[in-house]
């Protein structure tokens, strides 16, 4: 199974960039994740959040394959502790399933077209995050959950 965490926009913050840039790759060690960027909306600061999040969504939807399994990181999706969130990896990767694809909006969040088509919510606080830090944090926890799977040091319980 691959892991993909798709994320809209460029982040700013260098150091950012930096961080999810190590975890990816201390993830190789145990699996496969592959983060992408899906560009900006063109002259976003013209619309409203509706539009932008309706326009966000067009590119989402069009870069997903039917049988992606599509996971919202959404404020109001379900909390998991480290331990939990690796033994729901592990029974995504126990299905055969193809492809996983987690998926950060944009600063508004995601269209409806978007809930719709998704299968799934995970919330990583009840505190809001920005969108370019929950980058981070989530690729901090994936690979905490394969280091978690694997036995490694890293996660102190």
């Amino acid at each position: 199974m691959k892991i993909f965490l798709w994320q809209i926009g460029k982040t700013s913050f260098k150091y950012l960039d930096q961080g999810v840039d190590l975890y990816v790759k201390r993830i190789k060690k145990y699996g496969n994740l592959s983060v992408e960027t899906i560009p900006d909306v063109k002259n976003a600061g013209n619309f409203s959040p509706e539009v932008l999040k309706k326009k966000e969504g067009e590119s989402i939807l069009k870069k997903l394959s039917d049988d992606d399994f599509l996971i919202l990181l959404d404020e109001n999706g379900k909390s998991f502790s480290s331990v939990e969130f690796a033994d729901y990896l592990q029974q995504h990767m126990n299905t055969g399933r193809r492809r996983i694809v987690f998926l950060i909006g944009g600063a508004f969040g995601f269209s409806e077209e978007v809930y719709q088509r998704s299968n799934f919510q995970v919330s990583l606080s009840k505190m809001t995050f920005s969108h370019q830090m929950i980058r981070l944090f989530f690729v901090e926890q994936v690979y905490r959950a394969f280091s978690i799977l694997n036995n490694s040091p890293y996660h102190n319980e």
